[in-house]
């Protein structure tokens, strides 16, 4: 959910720009500052669940990814939009590393199943996947 809320929006693009009349330069700041906030504190987010506790940092991001959505549901300019994306984004960046620590901790086969999903994501998201120089047997 953390990661799909990136790309979902775009389907919301169109809504958002009438309703809260948007400029079009202003509505690439929806998903920008869900991405920067997101991407720059992830490390950040894996450090304080190391520091804090896992399901502490878990439910403190989960509280905050919640709020700051319901937030950008009521949201009532450009400006408030675009805040409460960015707190969504701190958020996901706390819950991530957390629920997948909390995951590898809680179940004994989780590093295979996470592999497993993740190479069935990538496949899914490559066309087609081009033999390389070490795929070759060798004599």
């Amino acid at each position: 959910m953390v990661i799909l809320d990136v790309a979902i929006v775009n389907v919301a693009l169109p809504s958002i720009k009438t309703d809260l009349d948007f400029s079009q330069t202003n509505l690439q700041w929806v998903i920008s500052a869900y991405a920067l906030l997101f991407g720059g504190a992830l490390l950040l987010g894996g450090r304080l669940a190391d520091l804090l506790g896992r399901r502490r940092l878990f439910i403190a991001g989960l509280a905050l990814f919640v709020a700051s959505s319901l937030l950008c549901g009521l949201a009532w300019s450009e400006g408030s939009l675009i805040a409460f994306r960015a707190v969504q984004g701190l958020g996901g960046a706390l819950l991530a590393p957390a629920a997948l620590s909390l995951l590898m901790t809680t179940f004994a086969e989780a590093g295979s199943a996470i592999s497993c999903a993740g190479s069935t994501n990538d496949a899914a998201r490559t066309p087609a996947r081009l033999p390389c120089r070490g795929d070759r047997p060798r004599a």
